[in-house]
């Protein structure tokens, strides 16, 4: 069985920058568990995520642009950051 999901994703613009796409009721939420990244997510979270990866996969995106996630505006409270780059 194959799930169809249609993803907005916004082009890169210089002037403008990395844009973020949440989807409304995403949670987010990372741990640092012995020495392992866990990354906690509903359906609109892991969506949100792969929109942000799929922004920075872009061609237009230059290398060093990334998104640096905290629990101050994207993650959980108590959540570690967590930066997403582009190399």
């Amino acid at each position: 069985m194959m799930v169809e999901v249609k993803l907005e994703i916004p082009k890169y613009d210089k002037e403008v920058g990395l844009q973020s796409g949440w989807v409304d009721g995403f949670i987010l939420k990372t741990d640092l568990i012995e020495n392992q990244i866990q990354i906690q997510a509903n359906k609109a979270g892991l969506i949100s995520l792969a929109k942000q990866f799929l922004s920075l996969a872009q061609d237009e995106t230059p290398i060093g642009c990334h998104y640096h996630l905290d629990d101050y505006d994207s993650l959980e409270a108590g959540s570690i950051e967590l930066i997403i780059s582009k190399i």
